[in-house]
């Protein structure tokens, strides 16, 4: 099977992970199409300086896929402490000095995968220097895609439409072969807005991703987010990524059932973060399949969907369907 992740931020580096033991196995061909709206930490003071698309959902991808040694791995996780490189990772300044040796973030990209010799292709939804814009509820438009989480925590408004500039930009020839002949598209998990949502605000990856004949599976959040989606249920997720996509469907919703222990959820409830509600019968009503099972992992106190159970209901779910007409 050929499968297509579409994403950005933790939520896509953990899928990533599960997904790599099964390539040369079950998965013929893993590729990540990944945002670069990123406009905080290291990324965004690199994007002021060099003009280059965000690096730092790519660095994680790559750590992600990687089966070089673990010190490779954590030097490129490394962040520098103190002078002008503190909160650079080191990985983000390799990625920026490659591409501007090469001339071209596609090579940098590949250079750093071959040198943690990645099992996967890893391939950025453009390589133009983009900037996430919303409007909010109460006709505030914020940009940056940083602001915008921001702003929503501290106003506590909602987004109303969400886009791009420029609006024009193009994917690679890659991004949208490896769509076109993918078994399966993936989107999620990971932050609805400003991670998943912007991928498919580029045009032709919305249309390439409309036109193929791939499953679609989207991996609902297991915790809400602070200034993008609070109080929302599985199906508001789901929804709302169909409405400010404009893509027609989605085949398949995994949703998470599982409650974190009290010591974390009671963590989590100070940061305004609350349990995913698993409203399975609504989402089934749209017509959508509905696997609805445990599929978090809780480490270091962090609610995060567990790698390898969700790969594995990803494969399951193709041996099951195979390709949708």
């Amino acid at each position: 099977m050929r499968i297509v992740v579409i994403g950005g931020g933790t939520g896509l580096s953990t899928l990533l992970r599960g997904l790599k033991e099964r390539v040369n196995g079950e998965i013929k061909d893993l590729s990540a199409v990944v945002t670069v709206a990123d406009s905080g930490g290291s990324t965004g003071r690199l994007r002021k300086v060099y003009n280059f698309p965000a690096p730092g959902d790519i660095r994680n991808c790559i750590v992600a896929l990687s089966e070089s040694e673990d010190i490779m791995q954590k030097l490129f996780q490394y962040r520098f402490k103190g002078g002008e490189l503190e909160g650079h990772a080191f990985g983000n300044l390799l990625i920026v000095a490659l591409a501007d040796i090469t001339g071209s973030f596609l090579s940098a990209i590949n250079i750093a995968s071959q040198i943690l010799r990645t099992k996967g292709e890893i391939i950025p939804a453009t390589v133009e220097d983009i900037q996430l814009c919303a409007r909010f509820n109460d006709n505030s438009v914020v940009c940056g895609e940083e602001d915008i989480t921001e702003y929503g925590k501290k106003c506590i408004a909602r987004v109303e439409e969400i886009w791009i500039e420029p609006r024009d930009v193009r994917a690679p020839i890659d991004a949208i072969a490896k769509i076109e002949s993918a078994d399966v598209i993936v989107f999620g998990p990971g932050s609805l807005y400003t991670s998943i949502i912007p991928n498919l605000l580029i045009r032709d990856i919305k249309e390439a991703v409309e036109s193929s004949h791939a499953i679609r599976v989207f991996v609902v959040n297991a915790m809400t987010q602070p200034g993008e989606t609070d109080g929302f249920s599985a199906y508001d997720h789901i929804s709302t990524f169909l409405k400010l996509t404009g893509l027609s469907k989605v085949d398949i919703a995994l949703v998470n059932t599982r409650m974190p222990s009290d010591q974390v959820l009671r963590r989590y409830l100070e940061q305004r973060q609350e349990p995913v509600i698993p409203d399975v019968a609504k989402i089934a009503k749209d017509g959508i399949e509905v696997y609805a099972e445990d599929l978090i992992g809780e480490k270091e106190d962090f609610v995060r969907h567990d790698p390898y159970r969700l790969a594995e209901l990803i494969i399951n779910v193709y041996k099951r369907h195979g390709i949708l007409s």
